[in-house]
């Protein structure tokens, strides 16, 4: 059956690949452009696919540009949280104006995105909400701080979301891509200046290796879109899904050691009861 696709940022990346995929399979792509470059661009995919002109940092406007996708293109079905972008920097030496937009564009415009579609599609008892985060978003690495911040903030907005909407008949996944072979590395990240050494050891060769590995990473667009594709199509989706060997590999040893921790550590967690 085919569906109603709203997906953010989709010029480039996962946004653009599994646009492609859901038209190849016969569904309607509504996209997010930010200019009419873009929009020209987009819509020259060809038939069922229709862009929009939005800045998801421009809350305002999120709201009216759902209501008339909703009232000029087609129900939403599935709404994809995709526009997004990484910061690379040690936590002193970036700003809070760096963390603000991190945050503007990775979380509250996510959450916009998702209080305008909410009232459509909790009206039809149906829908499905992809947030793309990251395995940024369970586990961490030096130098990500406030990327990792913006990912697991809407990790945890995800999973309490899906248990509020989920006898509304709406659905919310949380989608966990570790490396692949889009732009996040390369000219979508922003990457805050150094300024002090005793930071060079610990960031240096984690940025000099991040800077080679783009365009080399061992996940594929565009088998990720067929994996969310599918995901999109199940009855029964999951809260969470890993993609890429390298995001189960680290997350697994994530868990690991957050579980070795915790018992290490139970005498004194139970310590704290009331007596």
């Amino acid at each position: 059956m085919a569906k109603t696709f709203l997906i953010t940022g989709v010029s480039s990346g996962f946004g653009r690949a599994l646009a492609e995929a859901a038209l190849s399979d016969g569904h309607t792509v509504v996209g997010t452009v930010r200019s009419e470059n873009d929009k020209q661009k987009f819509e020259a995919l060809g038939k069922g696919v229709h862009a929009v002109i939005l800045d998801v940092t421009n809350t305002e406007a999120i709201a009216p540009a759902i209501a008339d996708v909703e009232n000029r293109i087609a129900p939403i079905d599935v709404l994809v949280n995709n526009a997004g972008y990484g910061h690379e920097g040690i936590l002193e030496e970036s700003s809070i104006d760096d963390l603000r937009r991190q945050f503007e564009v990775n979380v509250f415009g996510a959450v916009a995105m998702i209080q305008a579609v909410l009232p459509f599609m909790r009206k039809r008892r149906a829908g499905h909400i992809l947030n793309i985060t990251s395995m940024g978003g369970i586990m961490t690495l030096p130098g990500l701080s406030y990327y990792h911040g913006s990912k697991f903030a809407l990790e945890g907005i995800s999973e309490s979301l899906g248990k509020e909407v989920k006898d509304l008949g709406i659905k919310v996944t949380a989608v966990e891509p570790g490396g692949f072979r889009t732009d996040w590395a390369g000219r979508s990240m922003v990457r805050a200046g150094r300024s002090i050494s005793d930071y060079d050891p610990i960031i240096e060769p984690i940025r000099k290796r991040r800077m080679e590995m783009s365009g080399r990473q061992v996940g594929d667009p565009k088998k990720a879109a067929q994996a969310m594709l599918k995901l999109a199509m199940s009855a029964d989706p999951p809260a969470h899904l890993l993609l890429g060997s390298d995001a189960v590999r680290l997350v697994e040893e994530k868990m690991k050691l957050l579980q070795a921790e915790f018992e290490a550590w139970k005498s004194v967690s139970l310590s704290t009861d009331v007596a």
